[in-house]
């Protein structure tokens, strides 16, 4: 396709810096006198193109996490807080950006697959935002059902306002026409499981829990998760204030949408967002009211308000600082206290006050592949080298949080992860090196209304196909493990 482009001659004056009649720009005559003034020219209108702006924010999230390898979250909160694309949308428009955001990355695969059937060869790099806005207009027309003419109009606009992208317009105006009437044939014809999952992902799933299982994990990473609360008290009351529904682990559910600052409760302190599978690790000690609890690797914090909520003295342990912030800020919402601490828990020293510590909970960094479908970016962004280097960091740190354990105290390592090499594997490997602990396995007890999460082996391990009927929760594996006396 062949694009014209606009001819760049200069308008008459334009070329000396005079004004029309032999005036200079500043109004004055030649001989430097200052002339009568004129009307100086007329500005461009700002685009009124429908959605132009939720369309702007979403297209640089993308361009962020898809070039620049940013995550979802740190994308949003810096077109947020940061360039301000997000700030200035009203809220329906902001609501809009990240829905198209997140729907072009959770349906990657499908989206690359379709655009390829109609790019002859892939857009150069300097095509500015044109690769982003035809990914995000595509998911527009597949998957939001958004009317074709709004879509087509606002992503051309966008396009024409990037220097290097507005060659593209009209190639990005052709293609997009085509997958208003093609598309929709094409993309129920993929496998949208294989195509939205990497490889390597899969493959493990399907190793580790079956391939009917495995492909039923990915297809529930294509919905997005229902928003969980841990609640202080009455969550019957709270569920029923909230139009949402208790579920047997005792989170309230929400089945209604809305920004979570302004719903009832949250300026009171009467809860915080937390997955009801998210919620379960720290239960598993039991009563800690009044006990020294360590948590390690403690942000964003949602174990660390569970331990403060049930009485317990938390030490609350991370080495960012940024992340931290709002671990203090969520305390303080809460009326909660706990020591929070920046520290790398390998290094870090401890004092009498905070270990060794009867109770120690160890929220290792992972993959976080059981959280996919909170974060679509994963499947995007992770690799497998990824993993290698995760594992052998758990490795050391799960040593450490061994060596901060009291004896006779209890020690859960815990990962949002649904691979092995980051939950059953790494505890067959601890306890082979490590005959001052046992396993402290897991009773129905310990998990209402989830039997089917309890491992033979007595561990936890969640998926994000239990609980299908209610919406699902996120993958999780935990240990509950004793150092002896």
């Amino acid at each position: 396709m062949t694009v014209q482009k606009r001819s760049s001659r200069p308008k008459s004056g334009a070329a000396s810096g005079k004004m029309p009649g032999g005036k200079s720009p500043g109004g004055k005559s030649p001989g430097g006198k200052p002339g009568p003034r004129r009307p100086g020219p007329r500005r461009k209108p700002a685009d009124r193109t429908p959605g132009l702006g939720a369309r702007r924010a979403a297209v640089a999230v993308l361009t962020a996490v898809l070039k620049e390898r940013q995550s979802l979250d740190d994308a949003l909160t810096a077109e947020q807080e940061v360039n301000g694309t997000l700030s200035r949308l009203a809220p329906r428009d902001r609501g809009f950006a990240r829905m198209i955001a997140a729907t072009t990355l959770r349906r990657h695969g499908q989206i690359t697959d379709i655009l390829g059937q109609f790019l002859d060869k892939p857009l150069p790099e300097k095509s500015g935002n044109a690769p982003f806005v035809l990914m995000a207009a595509a998911a527009e027309l597949l998957f939001l059902e958004v009317a074709p003419h709004a879509t087509v109009s606002a992503c051309v606009a966008l396009a024409k306002s990037d220097k290097n992208a507005r060659h593209f317009a009209g190639l990005i105006n052709a293609i997009l026409r085509r997958i208003s009437t093609e598309g929709p044939a094409l993309r129920d014809a993929q496998d949208a499981t294989a195509l939205n999952t990497p490889a390597w992902m899969l493959e493990n799933w399907t190793a580790a829990y079956g391939e009917e299982t495995a492909r039923a994990i990915a297809a529930a990473h294509l919905t997005e998760a229902p928003l969980d609360l841990s609640v202080m008290s009455e969550a019957q009351g709270w569920a029923e204030r909230l139009s949402g529904t208790v579920l047997p682990t005792g989170s309230v559910r929400l089945t209604e949408g809305g920004r979570v600052d302004q719903l009832d409760g949250f300026k009171e302190g009467q809860w915080w967002v937390q997955d009801a599978a998210a919620a379960l690790p720290a239960r598993l000690f039991g009563d800690v009211a009044g006990k020294q609890v360590l948590d390690l690797c403690a942000a964003p914090g949602g174990k660390t308000l569970e331990l403060a909520a049930a009485g317990a003295d938390v030490t609350a342990l991370d080495r960012s600082a940024r992340r931290l912030v709002r671990v203090t800020h969520n305390l303080k919402r809460m009326q909660l206290t706990a020591r929070v601490i920046t520290a790398d828990a390998l290094t870090w020293k401890p004092d009498e006050a905070a270990a060794p510590a009867p109770f120690v909970l160890l929220d290792a960094p992972c993959s976080a592949t059981g959280t996919i479908r909170r974060h679509p970016d994963i499947p995007v962004l992770k690799r497998p080298g990824d993993l290698t280097k995760l594992v052998e960091q758990q490795e050391k740190l799960l040593e450490r949080a061994a060596a901060l354990t009291a004896p006779g105290g209890l020690l859960i390592y815990c990962t949002c992860s649904l691979e092995p090499q980051e939950g059953e594997r790494q505890i067959e490997k601890f306890l082979a090196t490590h005959p001052d602990f046992a396993r402290a396995p897991l009773s129905p007890d310990d998990l209402p209304g989830l039997p089917e999460a309890i491992t033979a082996k007595g561990d936890m391990r969640t998926l994000p196909t239990f609980w299908a009927d209610r919406g699902g929760m996120d993958g999780f594996f935990a240990a509950r493990l004793k150092r002896t006396a």
